[in-house]
């Protein structure tokens, strides 16, 4: 929420003065390839180029090639080769680094391969300016952002004394006390050392707030991050799915191929306050999207509600055992698979037959003789409120189960 203008504005002219001189583009990014730094067109623009400068992002499968060559271990310049399908030209890569710190990327474009030796010096002694520059913002930035992510843990997970001190807390520090607050959790998992996880999600959901769609602020810790973010309306159900699976495209592309990462989407609630309820649908919609295919990579809260109960329950609670023995009895039957299929659409269509009918492309006969062969196999009456609930439910535990592996 804090803006570091000196040391922003000192990197800015860094590096402006380097584009000038050499007569070529330049960024800065930050480690996971999140725009900090850009300089005018020197018409040696490409599609990315001017994707970045448009939309302050490059675009996840331009993150993802360039890290994928390994820049983050480079201690000297190096080349990005140009991508056609990317719409990437060439590029010498310069590490910004602290030590053994990566602080960020600084590309300069060179379509035509004639930087010279005495430039590449230019540009390594700039980073080494940028890079002190950007280890004093980084400094200065870590003690604004530990209070303010102090304040927003509290708000998320403290008693009704400290939520209302961290609410009064965050207003004061610049964040818009607005009606709506929606909350998102991002959670990455994989082979990948846990210090890399959190800068990874650092990283991205902090190159998303510099964005400012909408005003938030963030609490990482470990491998998930929750956001909270407020605005003056509703949020739009599509938009905030879209910022989810952005979130995951470029966390993931942070982690690499070893990591997994999935995201939850609370509902819009009324403001900071009720941010808590918002961040409790979230962690089970994250867990859902975990353990749900069908939800893909980010799952809302509204997708996982058939779920709530059971997505509530810990780990070594949800078992077997959760499955009742009738729809067992139907899973280990011949014909298990499709009439497992039939019954949940007829279930989740309340025992409409026609809407059924419809739906599997059936013809009524047909459907009423699996009904039939479903009520025999379960020793179940479908026309029973209490023996649908059973069944229902007994589906929902059982997708769960598989989705866990």
């Amino acid at each position: 929420m804090t803006t570091h203008a000196g040391a922003v504005d000192e990197v800015q002219r860094l590096v402006d003065e380097l584009a000038d001189e050499l007569g070529r583009s330049v960024v800065v990014n930050d480690p996971g390839m999140h725009l900090l730094h850009v300089t005018r067109h020197f018409a040696d623009e490409d599609p990315v180029r001017v994707r970045a400068v448009l939309q302050r992002d490059p675009g996840a499968d331009v993150a993802a090639y360039v890290l994928g060559l390994g820049v983050a271990t480079w201690t000297e310049p190096g080349v990005v080769p140009p991508d056609e399908a990317l719409g990437l030209r060439r590029r010498v890569c310069v590490p910004i680094r602290q030590g053994s710190r990566l602080l960020g990327l600084m590309l300069v474009i060179d379509a035509d391969s004639t930087l010279t030796p005495d430039e590449l010096d230019r540009l390594r002694a700039a980073a080494a300016v940028i890079g002190g520059c950007l280890a004093d913002r980084e400094l200065e930035a870590a003690r604004t952002s530990a209070t303010t992510e102090r304040h927003a843990a509290a708000l998320l997970d403290g008693g009704p004394d400290e939520r209302s001190e961290a609410h009064r807390a965050l207003v004061a520090g610049g964040l818009p006390d607005a009606p709506h607050a929606v909350v998102t959790v991002v959670e990455a998992r994989g082979p990948v050392r846990p210090g890399e996880l959190t800068r990874a999600l650092r990283s991205t959901v902090g190159a998303h707030l510099r964005r400012g769609v909408r005003p938030g602020v963030a609490v990482v810790a470990g491998a998930r991050v929750r956001l909270v973010e407020v605005g003056p309306r509703p949020a739009d159900r599509d938009e905030v799915g879209a910022v989810a699976r952005r979130l995951v495209a470029a966390v993931r592309s942070a982690v690499g191929p070893a990591g997994a990462v999935r995201a939850g989407v609370g509902a819009d609630v009324g403001g900071l306050p009720a941010a808590p309820r918002s961040a409790d649908q979230a962690q089970l919609a994250v867990r859902g999207a975990w353990c749900l295919a069908r939800h893909g990579e980010a799952a809302r809260w509204e997708d996982v509600a058939d779920h709530a109960l059971l997505l509530r329950l810990p780990d070594e609670a949800v078992g077997p055992d959760l499955v009742p023995e009738p729809l067992r009895r139907l899973v280990e039957h011949e014909s298990g698979p499709r009439l497992r299929t039939t019954l949940e659409v007829f279930l989740d269509l309340a025992g409409s037959v026609p809407r059924t009918a419809e739906r599997l492309h059936l013809h009524r006969t047909s459907l009423y003789y699996r009904l039939r062969q479903i009520a025999e196999i379960t020793g179940t009456d479908l026309d029973d409120g209490h023996d649908r609930l059973v069944l229902h439910q007994g589906l929902r535990a059982l997708e769960l189960l598989e989705g866990r592996g």
